[in-house]
């Protein structure tokens, strides 16, 4: 029997499909009276020569093209078979996209105003949902003639949007809150996030319909590996470690592995930390020489901090320990110098 005309449908759920496109490769000669089905939660967009003629809602649609039944077979032959009148149909999902996960992969440093260093570094994670407001305009700009798109497709663009507008939001925020204040109002910072994206949404032809932030505290990276990633300077380091010290000494009198600076430095140390780091300005400070120098040393230092109480480089300390001169204790990538080791040193 000759083919009169088409149905075209698509009964999927598309739960992880955006676009499916009819048909997925070549060009459909779809024909006076073929016919579209189009559910509810979809919608389809026409297209004709190359262009985009229409936007399909949910029901049973009547397609006209240049290709009449029967004559197309004979005109067909003019063009070695291939239909010189093309179409193709975008099934698009109107679904809302939801729990779509987002995070931080690496800390977001914001100022903490009259607080500790002045600084902080946030992590969190949480969830959003969107879904396509302009189907026309999303197949146009983004899908292209792909035969599917997916979520996989489009998510990394989407959550590297999101961090942008997180990263741009606490930066305007930390100049007027500190920390502790920010993470007891991610309610708000999640309405901030998600207007700051509408507009960058929208011009793809989506809508972010929530933004949720489920979690956002201060960040456990060490000192080592936040100077490795070139957030901190060296003077900022040389505090972390400090407090770094302080902290584990008093939590286990005899010293211990696990040392970590975390923001918690940034958080509540501050006061204790200018009391730490006022012995090494007045060990800095003193006449006499390096013989009166020990007088204000901490009980445990970091080479940083024992190359300012003898007045060299840190490169220095570090040679005279790979030397066996000068002893220490190596816990993890890092040493501490007792300020015992240090008077005997500066007596041999």
């Amino acid at each position: 029997m000759a083919r009169i005309f088409d149905v075209v449908e698509y009964p999927s759920e598309m739960t992880d499909e955006i676009v499916h496109r009819f048909p997925e490769t070549g060009v459909a000669d779809l024909r006076i009276g073929s016919q579209i089905i189009v559910r509810e939660s979809q919608r389809v967009v026409f297209m004709r020569d190359g262009l985009a003629l229409d936007v399909f809602g949910p029901g049973r649609h009547t397609i006209v093209t240049a290709n009449i039944p029967l004559l197309v077979n004979l005109i067909g032959k003019a063009f070695n078979d291939r239909t010189p009148f093309t179409a193709e149909v975008y099934y698009v999902s109107m679904r809302e996209f939801v729990d779509r996960k987002w995070g931080t992969p690496q800390p977001i440093l914001v100022r903490n105003q009259g607080v500790g260093l002045g600084i902080a570094l946030l992590q969190g994670f949480g969830t959003y949902s969107f879904q396509v407001a302009d189907p026309q305009q999303f197949v146009t700009q983004v899908v292209g003639a792909q035969a599917t798109y997916r979520m996989a497709d489009i998510e990394n663009r989407l959550r590297t949007m999101l961090l942008s507008k997180i990263q741009d939001l606490l930066g305007e925020t930390g100049a007027k809150r500190n920390v502790l204040e920010m993470i007891g109002d991610t309610e708000e910072l999640g309405t901030g996030v998600r207007v700051k994206a509408l507009e960058d949404f929208a011009a793809l032809g989506l809508q972010l319909k929530t933004f949720y932030i489920g979690s956002l505290k201060p960040s456990d990276k060490s000192a080592e590996e936040l100077r490795a990633m070139g957030m901190l300077d060296m003077a900022t380091y040389a505090q972390l470690q400090a407090a770094d010290a302080m902290r584990e000494a008093a939590r286990n009198e005899g010293g211990g592995a696990g040392l970590t600076a975390g923001i918690g430095a940034g958080l509540g140390i501050g006061n204790v930390l200018s009391q730490s780091l006022q012995g090494i300005g007045t060990t800095q400070s003193a006449a006499g020489g390096a013989a009166a120098a020990p007088a204000g040393m901490p009980s445990v230092m970091t080479p940083a901090e024992a190359a300012s109480v003898l007045r060299v480089t840190e490169a220095d300390v570090m040679a005279a320990i790979t030397a066996g001169d000068l002893k220490a204790r190596k816990i993890g990538e890092s040493y501490r110098i007792s300020k015992e080791s240090l008077e005997d040193f500066l007596k041999s």
